[in-house]
């Protein structure tokens, strides 16, 4: 049997008791006025006409477009986060997202895996963020039409660009699925399952690669990677200069870190990361950071760049290969 508009009303009203919302409109006598009531108290027990990304009433694609525009002629500034003095791509990225309440991380392989993944550039739609080369270096908002809007490099400024390669990610942070949907569920997997879903399964210390990551914000795969080159995964490894453990940290080095024993695999890793990590919020980019590992982060400054030494010059496309192997 029918419940009739009132009973429908009703029956909506005791949801939103349930759910500790606002009580719907009471029901009024007249058809269209009660199909109006049904209309409002509906959108309100379900949500609709929130600010979530994606859902009705919060920010589109092409919201995001619209404030990445007001960016066009900033000059580009390495490190760059404040468009009064400039900004760099992953700066710029960062700043277009959250003029609308939406917060990314700084960093551009960060941001190469915020959101949902997107499958080619054909799937892509505008506010969408491309990303480029492997490890990922450059971000930038894709316009549709094969355009994209980028803080190209230095001595350039924030502009429209065509879309010069394949992306090698491709993000979707405002969609209209639900979050609830996409949200990334690791944290709550059991421990066992974490190295396997990260594309560590098989890699020695995965576990402590995935707890020194998630506490510092570096990758996993990328600790995995500088092991792999300074070590071989070997926990007992000393060089010919003296560094020490799986991660060859130097003893002074290792101290400042907080590091009691470099021979222990979860101290060495967690110090490296802590470390990594540092050179990336220093550098803000993924080779610098490398290198910074490797020579010391005075000598990248001195040299504006990766040192010329051969060790260094040679270190970092190592790590950068051992990181592709492991499909970072």
């Amino acid at each position: 049997m029918s419940l009739g508009v009132t009973g429908v009303m009703s029956r909506i009203s005791q949801l939103q008791e349930q759910l500790g919302l606002s009580p719907a409109p009471a029901p009024t006598t007249t058809e269209g006025a009660a199909g109006k009531s049904f209309a409002s108290a509906l959108a309100s027990a379900t949500g609709a006409g929130g600010g979530t990304p994606g859902a009705p009433g919060g920010p589109s694609g092409g919201d995001v477009v619209t404030a990445a525009k007001k960016y066009l002629g900033t000059p580009y500034v390495f490190g760059g986060t404040d468009p009064d003095k400039g900004l760099d791509c992953s700066g710029f990225v960062q700043r277009a997202y959250k003029d609308l309440g939406i917060d990314l991380p700084r960093n551009s392989w960060q941001q190469a895996k915020a959101g949902r993944p997107v499958a080619g550039l054909s799937d892509a739609k505008p506010g969408d963020v491309l990303a480029f080369n492997s490890p990922v270096d450059h971000v930038a908002i894709y316009l549709g039409d094969n355009k994209m809007i980028a803080a190209p490099k230095p001595g350039d400024h924030v502009k429209i660009q065509s879309v010069y390669e394949k992306p090698s990610a491709i993000r979707r942070v405002i969609d209209t699925v639900p979050a609830a949907a996409v949200q990334d569920m690791s944290a709550i997997r059991p421990a066992g399952l974490r190295a396997a879903t990260s594309g560590l399964n098989g890699v020695p210390y995965a576990d402590l690669f995935e707890k020194a990551g998630a506490k510092h914000g570096v990758s996993p795969k990328l600790l995995a990677a500088v092991a792999k080159v300074e070590s071989d995964y070997n926990p007992r490894a000393v060089s010919k200069v003296g560094a020490q453990g799986l991660m060859q940290l130097m003893p002074a080095t290792a101290r400042g870190l907080g590091v009691d024993d470099a021979f222990d695999p979860a101290q060495a890793i967690n110090g490296a990361a802590k470390l990594l990590a540092s050179h990336l919020r220093e550098f803000k980019s993924v080779p610098l950071a490398l290198a910074a590992y490797n020579a010391g982060g005075g000598a990248v400054h001195r040299h504006n760049g990766i040192p010329p030494s051969a060790e260094t010059q040679a270190y970092v496309p190592k790590v950068q290969k051992a990181l592709a192997a492991l499909g970072g």
